[in-house]
């Protein structure tokens, strides 16, 4: 039996519906919406829990951050209330002493308690003679309003406005035996003191711990590594977008948006904040959503591909035909880019840079107007390779390359010659003045911060200018001349900008023959040692020597350090120089002990280059075994000002060389304001005070008061202190009358070549050359 025409239409519509161009979209779109569906359910419950945790973490930080405040804002309230007890039944001056004895009062070394008269002047402190300084009269009429505690606003550290850091002062009304207003008790303690509980593990870079006056001023603000105080804000609007709950909102100080929680301090005026930015709390469920995606995204790809491939079939080949063209094109586009631009930066590379220049100058001479080429170095950009890597120096050169572009007008042009060398190009530059505008602008733009490997860093770039026709006709000779100024702002101190000077460009050739001599020094033996003895302040015993290096040039003579030291350092020609000194230096002493001489510690100068040379420690080492020296016989004298640029990477260094058995000393102190704090970090051994503050000791009094300042801190961390540039008997008595230890300079004796410094020791030995005298002259060492 035929089946009926109408049930083979039914049973033939699958087939026909199978084989119609609608099934595999169809199909596609309904498994990619499943897939979809699933990955945007999965992401959003990973960010809301994200926004849980975050919300919770904000809460924990807040509530600990208030009991921690709260503690300390009750123990200075308690201080305030015992020292005004102390002194309305007191003695009125000695009650702070007497406290203190007792130890009733903070012993943290950041509180300072002072007593304040009604005038405002400070009549006794603790740990700070002059207290926390004079009170002006509004923080008086605020004390002296209420019987309570008055919270101060931030204020600097020290009378230096240049100083870091800030304090808060914490007072209270004292009355007099009527009940009259007598002054007022202060309590002083560092700002940041109230955000030192700032865990960056768990606040990250960018959370924020701050402390909040009812006033809108911030008392103390961190985030990250960085302490603010003083900022206002609206303290109302401020309250009603952080209940105590906790909200998240762009925190209106600095813009990020964090989950943050504000919570009011009870029986005080203030407020603490604490939150974490969302940047950071969410980057892992952000991680996770993004891995959902990719998989997701290759799973959609999978799917299309197959669903997709039936339909594709008939195009493929026509598609790679396509495909073949268009990348043959590209690639040629590709070679002819890479021949004329840098592949780093994108800029134009010598190649096109020397055209456009052929061109420029073709063209300016044809219409009779100026052109100039600016030859831009950035400066210490090698320290940022050694010290970062060079994936960081290559991310410097990106960045400094868009910033070079924003400084030019349309028509200029940059490029970038190799390394941190750019050489600019104004093609029609009708003035000096617009020549300098531009350096200038290049200058400050690279002057700015750049965030290398999640860190601020600063360079700067040193410029010269050479200017078609004046300083150059030709291609070549404008370049030549562009860099030869280059180096002249180089020798001007780095960051600056000079046009091209024939003058100054002979005075370079000049310092590149010295520098070439000097390359030469160490093979021809023409360096030498003198050394220079200290002697024991009050027996004149000679107490050790300092080794000062000394070239004699076969043609010019006698070069001073000053001419040939920074040229040194600059090079990097100090590193072997100084593996020279130390090794020469370390055998001389070795040779005066085998001759019977006293065995007595001889010092050695550490530049910058050679203190953060990664091969020190070895070097060091090996000299100490070769020449057979007894480590606690070798002294290593860094400058104070080199120290305190890197305080953390300075006291590792100098860990690593105390566990040699060396002696460490400081050297210029004096002239970098060490703290005392500071000071404390690093293992040191000696102290030597700065030549200068024995010139201006006698008639200066704040050298004075600086002098005696740094003997008395070295009395307290039991090092040795050494005064230099000793010329005079006057000095000399006034240095051993406040305790300095040691003696040098030329009121000892002059620096003598190793044959005459051995006679000094022999009669050292025989007892004939002890003592101190006063110089015959007093020519500077």
């Amino acid at each position: 039996m035929k089946p009926s025409p109408l049930r083979s239409t039914v049973a033939g519509a699958p087939h026909r519906l199978a084989e119609s161009a609608l099934l595999f979209p169809l199909l596609t779109l309904m498994v990619l919406g499943i897939i979809w569906v699933g990955v945007l359910r999965l992401t959003a419950n990973e960010m809301a829990a994200a926004d849980r945790a975050a919300a919770l973490l904000a809460r924990e930080l807040s509530e600990t951050c208030e009991a921690q405040v709260l503690g300390a804002l009750h123990e200075i309230d308690q201080t305030l209330k015992l020292v005004k007890y102390a002194h309305e039944t007191g003695s009125r001056l000695r009650e702070l002493d007497s406290l203190e004895a007792r130890a009733l009062l903070p012993q943290d070394p950041r509180f300072t308690v002072s007593l304040i008269d009604r005038d405002g002047r400070v009549l006794a402190g603790t740990r700070d003679p002059s207290g926390a300084g004079r009170v002006d009269a509004a923080e008086l009429r605020a004390a002296r309003a209420i019987d309570a505690m008055v919270v101060g606003l931030p204020r600097p550290a020290s009378d230096d406005p240049a100083a870091p850091g800030a304090t808060l002062r914490f007072s209270r009304r004292l009355d007099a035996g009527d009940g009259s207003f007598d002054g007022i008790a202060t309590v002083t303690v560092d700002a940041a003191y109230f955000t030192a509980g700032y865990d960056a593990a768990r606040l990250g870079e960018h959370g924020v711990l701050a402390l909040l006056g009812r006033d809108g001023v911030f008392r103390a603000r961190r985030s990250g590594a960085v302490v603010t105080t003083g900022d206002r804000t609206d303290y109302a609007a401020l309250r009603a977008r952080l209940p105590d709950d906790g909200a998240a909102l762009s925190t209106p100080w600095d813009g990020v948006r964090r989950h943050a929680r504000m919570r009011e301090l009870p029986g005080f005026p203030l407020a603490v904040i604490a939150g974490v930015a969302d940047d950071e709390q969410f980057a892992a469920a952000r991680a996770k959503r993004r891995t959902f995606v990719l998989r997701a995204s290759a799973a959609s790809a999978v799917v299309i591909c197959v669903f997709g491939l039936l339909g594709r079939l008939s195009h493929a080949l026509a598609r790679s035909r396509r495909r073949a063209v268009e990348e043959h094109i590209a690639h040629a586009r590709r070679v002819e880019y890479l021949a004329y631009h840098d592949s780093l930066t994108g800029l134009p590379n010598r190649s096109l840079f020397s055209k456009l220049l052929g061109q420029g100058i073709a063209e300016a001479r044809e219409h009779e107007r100026q052109l100039a080429v600016l030859f831009l170095d950035l400066d210490h950009f090698k320290q940022i390779n050694d010290t970062l890597g060079h994936d960081a120096g290559d991310d410097l050169l990106k960045e400094v390359a868009l910033r070079l572009r924003a400084c030019l007008g349309e028509g200029d042009t940059v490029a970038r010659l190799g390394g941190d060398e750019f050489v600019v190009l104004l093609p029609a530059t009708a003035s000096d003045a617009r020549i300098t505008d531009v350096a200038e602008a290049i200058l400050t733009a690279v002057a700015r911060p750049f965030m290398l490997i999640g860190q601020e860093f600063r360079i700067s770039a040193s410029v010269g200018a050479a200017r078609y026709p004046l300083d150059g006709l030709d291609e070549q000779s404008l370049t030549k001349h562009a860099d030869s100024a280059m180096y002249q702002a180089k020798e001007d101190g780095k960051n600056n900008f000079q046009f091209y000077s024939e003058t100054r460009s002979a005075n370079a050739l000049q310092r590149l023959s010295l520098e070439a001599s000097l390359r030469r020094a160490l093979e021809r033996d023409e360096f030498a040692l003198h050394y220079q003895a200290k002697r024991d302040a009050v027996t004149g015993q000679l107490t050790g020597m300092e080794a000062l290096l000394r070239w004699e040039h076969p043609d010019l003579g006698s070069i001073g350090p000053m001419q040939f030291l920074p040229v040194a350092e600059e090079s990097g020609l100090i590193v072997p120089i100084g593996r020279w000194v130390l090794r020469t230096a370390c055998a001389q002493g070795m040779a005066w002990q085998k001759q019977g001489l006293p065995a007595l510690p001889v010092a050695i100068n550490l530049t910058a280059r050679q203190f953060f040379d990664p091969r020190l420690i070895g070097e060091l080492s090996a000299a100490l075994t070769v020449t057979g020296l007894a480590p606690e016989l070798l002294e290593l004298e860094v400058a104070e000002s080199l120290l305190m640029n890197d305080v953390e990477r300075s006291v590792g260094i100098l860990t690593h060389l105390r566990l040699l058995g060396v002696r460490i000393a400081i050297d210029d102190f004096g002239v970098g304001y060490s703290s005392l704090s500071a000071l404390r970090q690093f293992p040191i051994d000696s102290i030597k005070i700065d030549r200068s503050f024995m010139r201006d000791a006698g008639s200066v009094p704040e050298a004075r008061a600086l002098t005696e300042a740094i003997i008395g801190m070295g009395r307290t961390l039991s090092m040795s202190v050494v005064a230099q540039g000793i010329e005079t008997e006057a000095q000399a008595d006034y240095l051993r009358a406040n305790g300095c230890n040691e003696f040098q300079g030329y009121y000892v004796s002059r620096p003598l070549a190793a044959g005459e410094f051995e006679q000094v020791l022999r009669g050292d030995l025989a007892g004939q050359g002890g003592g101190l005298a006063a110089p015959a002259s007093s020519a500077v060492a």
